[in-house]
């Protein structure tokens, strides 16, 4: 066909209708629906007070969650406490399942709130992404200030002094505070719970001499004491001397068979789209093992254990049931 050097023409029907394709086209490449996640800042809730563990190691590790998901992705860490972490977990639990909120989830806190009392949310309202901590409890006093050395030491002066041991803990239901209770029964004795809202302002009494006894992760310890605080810890509750404190015994060596721990791990809320979810399970696996995060976490004596969330959903459950059997038979509510 020779060509005429004009274009051919169009009807009105058939011009009206290419450009609705047209525009269908370009509003699909500019929709935000469609754009490639994430394209604008993620915040992680951490339900703790600025310094404690859960803080510290949530700023260590953003950056890295950000390299591994790409798109020059960049974390805020927002502090959300009180009420034991339940106001953090609610809030998390409450966001928009979009990608643009995740957070730390904390055990036992999470799963002992909703046993306690009626909570505003249930750790089965999550999309778990990996758990990435699991810290063993310690006790731990003022190395300038208190005399006492050793769990035998804390036992026989709590026995002299019923409810003179002030014990400050991360709140009611808290690992620390179920370990103080724990401690009371084997030992005989009576404490003072004194609840804070994170490890941060935990450790700002026991150096003050506000409290008498810190009740904290022995991960939490450590790093205080490498960073000045005057603390020495008594014991630590697992089942053999942590990697992170191999010159600390346990509270089975001294004769108290205690074990607590908290896991510290990664959550979004529930209904995440498939895309999303995938991306940022990978973008969580690949940043707790991380090189130059495993180094900062040892530096930071944060105790690493990487769960996948199948795993994790695992571990949460038969820990759930266990503290409901705790519950039926010592409650632990104030």
């Amino acid at each position: 066909m020779k060509s005429t050097g004009k274009f051919p023409r169009i009807s009105g029907g058939r011009r009206l209708a290419m450009a609705a394709v047209a525009l269908a086209v370009c509003g699909a490449a500019m929709s935000p629906a469609h754009a490639a996640y994430p394209d604008h800042p993620i915040n992680m809730i951490v339900a703790y007070g600025p310094g404690g563990g859960t803080d510290l190691i949530a700023r260590a590790l953003a950056p890295y969650i950000g390299k591994y998901l790409g798109n020059d992705a960049r974390i805020v860490v927002l502090n959300r406490p009180g009420a034991g972490g339940e106001i953090g977990f609610s809030e998390l639990t409450r966001a928009k399942p979009d990608g643009y909120t995740i957070g730390f989830i904390n055990t036992p806190n999470l799963l002992t709130i909703p046993i306690e009392r009626k909570a505003q949310y249930h750790w089965t309202d999550l999309d778990l992404l990996g758990n990435l901590i699991d810290d063993p409890d310690s006790f731990a006093v003022n190395s300038e200030k208190s005399d006492i050395k050793t769990l035998a030491d804390l036992a026989k002066y709590a026995k002299s002094h019923p409810g003179d041991v002030s014990v400050g803990t991360t709140g009611k239901g808290s690992d620390d505070h179920l370990a103080m209770l724990a401690f009371e029964r084997a030992a005989g004795v009576d404490m003072l719970h004194i609840p804070y809202k994170g490890a941060g302002p935990v450790r700002t009494a026991i150096a003050g001499g506000e409290i008498k006894l810190a009740a904290m992760n022995i991960g939490e310890v450590k790093a205080y004491m490498a960073g000045g605080t005057p603390m020495v810890p008594l014991g630590v509750m697992s089942e053999k001397r942590s990697d992170v404190a191999p010159d600390v015994p346990t509270f089975k060596e001294q004769g108290y068979d205690i074990i607590m721990s908290s896991l510290r791990g990664i959550g979004a809320p529930k209904g995440l789209p498939e895309d999303v979810r995938k991306k940022l399970v990978e973008a969580v696996q690949k940043a707790a093992n991380d090189p130059e995060f495993v180094k900062k976490a040892k530096e930071m004596f944060a105790p690493l254990r990487y769960l996948g969330p199948d795993q994790y959903a695992q571990e949460l459950k038969q820990n759930e049931a266990m503290f409901q059997q705790v519950w039926k038979a010592t409650p632990w509510s104030e």
